[in-house]
Parts: structure tokens; C-alpha cells; sequence
């Protein structure tokens, strides 16, 4: 059940990011999230309206796409709504150095700007534990710096699987202690906690060559992981989403 807002000037912004796996939503006034959800893929369209009918406030809108898009869902809210499509040529808060702008995934053009707009004159490495692994710094400056792409924890499961004769594929995976008894615990073992290891490495990295690093972790795998590495961090499920207001935000006072 959605909560309606009557306030005359409350004025609210929608986020979407359709994800590869799944896409996210929230509502936000301000910078404060005022509701957040996950849809299944494929069911936007009935969300999107649902949604424009129980936040008759709602002003702007801003979409990310790093999966299929949803035409209907944004031919709807084109209808209604000033709307942003994040591309790789959107205005962002931060200065972007990345040679080759038009391959950067918007999903990490979002993270950076939240990381800009939550931790302002700070060194900020996000980590996104997703389907790929994604490594980001942004400068103490304001500028983006890039960084690194990995595999995910279940890429690397389908790997195991894919390319061996007999190893089988685990597509479920549990927060539980890790053993060495089986062939499945060694598996879970070897990816989860080496995993682990390459993010401690990345980190260590950039805390060699910059002070004050502000770590940031993030994406489907964030809790997984976030109790396996050593180096203290800050998690939020919703940082991307955080971005992606920031953007809309950005542009709507330029």
C-alpha cells in the first residue's frame, strides 16, 4: 500500500533503475526517500501507473536502463511527466575524466553522483557487488577518476559450471558459515571468500594512494559480503537510486 501526500508544495521525484536482474523504484522528496520497492522485470508498466495515481505530487521523473528497456512504462511517464533517460551525455554534479564516456554503465554514472552528493570533498571508492563487480573513485576534488570491472558471485558460479565437466551449479546462495566438507561448500568457499579477498585488495589499494578513503559498498551481493571483508565500510542498498536523484536534481536547477 502506497502512502498519498497532500501537501500543496510538496513537490517529489520518481527514480527508476531497471536493473539486469530486476528493477528498483522509489520516491523521493528532496534528498530524503520518502517509499522504495523492487518490481519483477517485465511488470514496470502497471507499477509506473499505479504509482503516478497515489503520488498525485510527483514533478519529475529520471530512468536508468542497464537492462531491457520498458517502452510502455516510458512512453507513459514521457505523457506525464518531465523525464530523464540517463545516458552517457546527461549532465552529472561530477567532473568525469573516463576516456570513453559512451561505454560507462550508467549504473555507475549514478553511484558516483550519489557518492558525490552524500560524501562531498572526500576520496570515495564505491564497490557495486552485482552481476559484475564494479570498482569507482571519485576524487576528494569531484573528479572521477574510473576504476575496474569484475565478475559477480554468480558469474563466477556459471563459469565453474560452464567450463568444467563436473562441477555443478549452485544458483542459491545462503549467509552461512563456510565449510570445507564438500564439493558444493568448496565452491560456495573458494568464490565468496575470494571475492572477499579481491575487494580487501582493491581497497588496500586505494588507501595506499589516497587519505581519508570513504568505502562504500553496494548492489545484491553487498550484504553477502559485507561481514567477510576486513576493511570497515559503508553499505546502503538504495546508494544507486540515491544517484539517480542527485542527477535529476542537478539538472532541474542548471
Amino acid at each position: 500500500m502506497f502512502c498519498k501526500f497532500t501537501a500543496q508544495n510538496f513537490k517529489m521525484n520518481l527514480a527508476i533503475d531497471i536493473g539486469n536482474s530486476r528493477t528498483k523504484v522509489a520516491v523521493f522528496h528532496k534528498n530524503e526517500i520518502l517509499w522504495h520497492s523492487t518490481i519483477e522485470k517485465g511488470k514496470l508498466s502497471p507499477a509506473v501507473k499505479t504509482i503516478i495515481i497515489d503520488f498525485p505530487k510527483l514533478d519529475r521523473a529520471i530512468i536508468s536502463s542497464v537492462g531491457k528497456k520498458e517502452s510502455e512504462a516510458i512512453d507513459f511517464l514521457n505523457e506525464r511527466l518531465p523525464l530523464i533517460e540517463l545516458g552517457p551525455f546527461t549532465k552529472v554534479p561530477f567532473s568525469n575524466q573516463y576516456e570513453t564516456p559512451e561505454s560507462l554503465g550508467l549504473d555507475r554514472l549514478a553511484l558516483v553522483s550519489a557518492a558525490f552528493k552524500k560524501f562531498p570533498n572526500k576520496n570515495c571508492l564505491v564497490i557495486d557487488a552485482g552481476t559484475c563487480i564494479t570498482y569507482d573513485f571519485l576524487d576528494e576534488k569531484g573528479n572521477y577518476q574510473g576504476g575496474a570491472i569484475s565478475p559477480g558471485i554468480q558469474m563466477k558460479f556459471n563459469a565453474l559450471h560452464t567450463f568444467t565437466e563436473k562441477l555443478p551449479l549452485i544458483t542459491t546462495i545462503e549467509n552461512e558459515p563456510l565449510s570445507e566438507k564438500t564439493t558444493l561448500e568448496n565452491i560456495r568457499k573458494g568464490v565468496i571468500m575470494g571475492t572477499s579477498f579481491e575487494i580487501d585488495g582493491f581497497i588496500a589499494f586505494y588507501l595506499e594512494n589516497y587519505r581519508n578513503l570513504t568505502v562504500i559498498l553496494t548492489g545484491g551481493d553487498s550484504l553477502l559480503l559485507s561481514n567477510s571483508i576486513k576493511n570497515s565500510i559503508f553499505a546502503t542498498s538504495n546508494f544507486l537510486l540515491e544517484g539517480l536523484n542527485a542527477i535529476l536534481e542537478f539538472n532541474t536547477t542548471q
